[in-house]
């Protein structure tokens, strides 16, 4: 579904990105790991057409995303910090979102407005909300389209328990549908549940890209958490 191809990025002098090639297919929950400036986001980014290669390339079911723009449609983004115009309501944000990406025939997924309750905060305007109902709005957002593909940047970051869990929930539904999803995060226990693949990168190199049940093999550990952190003694020496 999302192939990206001996993808490389510079910023200036620094290699963001260092011949990256992985295969990311539906049905596949993966988690993008990686200690900070490891390429995590530039890699995001790269797929969602915010930042252009400097060589290779990345195709969304078969084409280049250089000249094939529309499949950003197909794609629900959650940043891990959302900025929103803060004048407008809860409701205007939805609407406006709803006018600039509904089509006639698509069917919206609105289970996160009503779980998050948000459908009872509609007249809230954003500059009110605390981080922890800004976050609820970008994942309604993000889910919001039904699209096939998901891609969570530190999804669960600043949500109570309940909110959470009514997350991951919603992850492991949506991955069951067949939809592949790509998620970052620090808290490596809330993967656990979650997550069928790693990919692992550190100063821009792919490091590993590989099944859930291949890591805790070769690692003899159950929990990402300490898998990743026995790789991470490996690579480092």
């Amino acid at each position: 579904m999302i192939i990206a191809s001996n993808v490389s990025k510079k910023f200036g002098k620094l290699k963001a990105l260092d011949n990256v090639s992985v295969t990311c297919n539906k049905g596949e929950c993966i988690a993008l790991i990686g200690p900070n400036g490891s390429g995590k986001t530039t890699l995001i980014k790269s797929i969602l057409g915010m930042v252009v290669c400097n060589s290779g390339f990345i195709t969304f079911n078969g084409k280049n995303i250089l000249h094939d723009w529309q499949y950003r449609a197909h794609i629900g983004y959650m940043p891990q910090i959302g900025r929103y115009p803060d004048n407008m309501s809860i409701g205007q944000m939805l609407s406006m979102m709803k006018d600039i990406r509904h089509h006639k025939d698509a069917i919206l997924d609105e289970d996160l407005v009503i779980q998050f309750k948000l459908n009872e905060l509609l007249d809230k305007r954003m500059r009110t909300l605390s981080g922890g109902t800004r976050q609820k709005v970008s994942a309604a957002l993000a889910f919001l389209f039904n699209p096939d593909v998901l891609i969570l940047d530190e999804p669960t970051a600043g949500l109570d328990p309940v909110a959470a869990e009514i997350l991951k929930e919603k992850i492991i539904k949506e991955k069951q549908k067949g939809k592949l999803i790509l998620i970052t995060s620090h808290i490596l226990s809330e993967l656990d549940d979650l997550v069928t693949q790693v990919i692992y990168m550190q100063d821009g190199v792919l490091q590993f890209h590989k099944s859930i049940e291949d890591l805790r093999k070769d690692t003899g550990q159950e929990k990402l958490s300490k898998a990743i952190a026995s790789v991470m003694i490996k690579i480092n020496g």
